[in-house]
């Protein structure tokens, strides 16, 4: 089994991305976990996974809004999935480094 953690920063603002809602499924669609980021913009909970396929799905426009944004409609980005596999045991981060028309994700530590 292996450990999965994510990281979502605002780059647009400089900080944490607190209030991000996020989905994980595994490959077949089957909604796995549900969280929302902390005053870290981390998720904590996230259960053990198995090696296989996966995608994680961020609601940045909703992040956004609430932050009192103006975007437009519908939003450049609203939902940003990331897709990523697990090959092997050990622990898996996903960071989301993003702004509402930009986004970039790596495989942390």
């Amino acid at each position: 089994m292996s450990s999965l953690s994510t990281h979502v920063l605002d780059t647009a603002h400089g900080c944490p991305a607190q209030g991000v809602t996020l989905n994980l499924f595994s490959a077949d669609g089957i909604l796995i976990f549900a969280g929302t980021t902390d005053a870290d913009g981390r998720c904590p909970g996230i259960p053990p996974l198995e090696t296989g396929r996966y995608r994680l799905s961020f609601a940045v426009a909703a992040y956004y809004r609430a932050r009192g944004v103006a975007l437009a409609d519908p939003p450049f980005l609203d939902n940003i999935s990331i897709d990523f596999g697990i090959a092997d045991d050990g622990h898996y981060h996903v960071p989301l480094l993003v702004s509402p028309y930009g986004y970039s994700t790596y495989r942390g530590s």
